[in-house]
């Protein structure tokens, strides 16, 4: 396994170790690579030293976002812990929850990991909030109790950065939103916006409102993948570019369709199930097999050039991703590293047609 970097490991080693495999009486290893090859990066602690900026705030994050959606839904509170031992383990320090979330469960067991690992300051930490039936919507009033639950449960003083919720219509108008997260900004609760579900137009009104005085929206959270393309594609991605947004797509992986561990509707069942059906069609077939010819080239899994994908496209920083279990965030994390080529991302773009 490589990771942050393309191609096969070095023969002979495992990650994270140079120790041979091989005994005196097996083959000679084959010959080293020529010197101008990438060099093998392998092993856990190495990306620490990779950081994106995240757009003009100031803050630094690790190339993926470790998502916390599955955290008390479908991944108990023991094996969310270990998941994100194992992304910090490899350098990750980027992670995202949401008051929605398992009905606050998620937040609940990252709190209890910050606090027991005593890496808060570390962690550049992202919360959704406007999306708990207790809270819905972004009023001023469940906007503020929102924060609240979520820095109670979470048990910290301030999120990172703070996402807006704007799939719930609740009548409110975006500009008293923002001097509701103004006060928020202010009182050292909040650190800086982002938005999820924002329409381009909305997003030109937050903008216009900013330049009047209210705090600026950095960050847009869009579900976009190969698969998702078309919500973001187009309007929202100009909009994007032309105010520097950092872009921080969730849905990386399609709910787990792009890691290429679902192929037959048989084997599918429950709600998950019903999430993937929906893209075992001629479409999503065709992408697999792209991912899978790409992913034997680059010697990496089929999750990781999903990402990597996603990280050659125009605006994206640090897309969102989710894991079940430890052995996920290994190939996750090879998305970092992978570079494809030129014909390879045309390739799988025409795939996804």
């Amino acid at each position: 396994m490589r990771l942050f970097g393309v191609g096969p490991d070095t023969p002979g080693t495992v990650a994270g170790s140079a120790a041979p495999l091989v005994s005196a009486a097996e083959p000679p290893a084959a010959p080293q690579p020529h010197p101008s090859a990438p060099i093998p990066v392998v092993g856990p602690g190495i990306g620490t030293a990779l950081r994106v900026p995240i757009g003009e705030t100031g803050l630094r994050s690790f190339p993926l976002v470790l998502g916390a959606a599955e955290f008390g839904w479908n991944t108990d509170a023991d094996t969310a812990i270990r998941i994100l031992d194992r992304y910090v383990e490899f350098g990750g320090n980027a992670v995202h929850t949401a008051d929605s979330f398992a009905a606050g469960r998620s937040e609940h067991i990252v709190g209890r990991w910050m606090a027991a690992r005593g890496n808060r300051d570390g962690i550049v930490l992202s919360v959704r909030v406007g999306g708990h039936p207790d809270n819905p919507g972004l009023g001023a009033v469940n906007l503020v109790r929102a924060v609240e639950g979520s820095l109670t449960r979470l048990g910290v003083e301030r999120i990172d950065v703070l996402y807006l919720d704007g799939s719930e219509d609740d009548g409110s108008t975006i500009e008293d939103t923002l001097a509701t997260a103004e006060w928020l900004v202010e009182s050292g609760k909040v650190g800086v916006l982002g938005a999820f579900a924002f329409s381009p137009e909305r997003l030109v009104e937050a903008r216009i409102l900013a330049a009047a005085g209210y705090p600026r929206i950095e960050v847009l959270d869009e579900p976009y993948n190969l698969l998702r393309r078309q919500g973001f594609e187009g309007d929202l991605r100009l909009v994007a570019a032309a105010q520097g947004l950092a872009v921080t797509p969730s849905h990386a992986l399609e709910h787990g369709f792009l890691s290429g561990r679902h192929r037959s509707k048989q084997a599918l069942q429950g709600v998950r199930g019903q999430q993937l059906r929906g893209n075992i069609n001629r479409r999503g077939i065709k992408v697999l097999r792209a991912l899978d010819l790409a992913a034997q080239d680059l010697q990496v899994p089929v999750a990781a050039v999903a990402i990597g994908w996603l990280l050659a496209q125009r605006t994206v920083t640090a897309p969102i991703v989710n894991a079940f279990a430890t052995e996920q965030v290994d190939e996750l994390m090879q998305g970092a590293g992978v570079a494809l080529g030129r014909g390879q991302i045309a390739e799988l773009t025409k795939a996804a047609g």
